[in-house]
């Protein structure tokens, strides 16, 4: 991962490798538990719901109201090309965080 550098103007960000770990988290979950939103007409509902269709290279995923793809799924041999443009957002059900609790830790015994 590339660290910013204070003393370079624009370099307030990180390289997309930063994202393994929280992308890793999300993906590992149900996804067909997850709320989403058809960029054409605005229903709002569950990946569970949509109207897929399997008869192609890969699955298609349609909006339920309006017909529209939500979601592209093609898969190679060496890769997964997943496309959501058809979708607002992801709205993915995680567990709860554990509470940090400030100040020191205890050593490991």
């Amino acid at each position: 991962m590339t660290e910013p550098d204070p003393g370079q103007p624009g370099t307030d960000h990180l390289d997309g490798n930063m994202l393994a770990g929280p992308l890793a988290e999300v993906f590992a979950v149900d996804v067909t538990t997850a709320t989403g939103r058809c960029a054409s007409c605005g229903r709002t509902g569950p990946v569970a719901g949509l109207r897929v269709y399997a008869r192609a290279p890969g699955v298609v995923a349609r909006c339920p109201a309006c017909e529209a793809v939500i979601l592209r799924l093609v898969r190679t041999p060496t890769s997964a090309w997943l496309d959501l443009r058809g979708a607002t957002f992801l709205r993915v059900p995680m567990p709860a965080e554990p509470l940090m609790m400030p100040g020191p830790t205890s050593p490991a015994m």
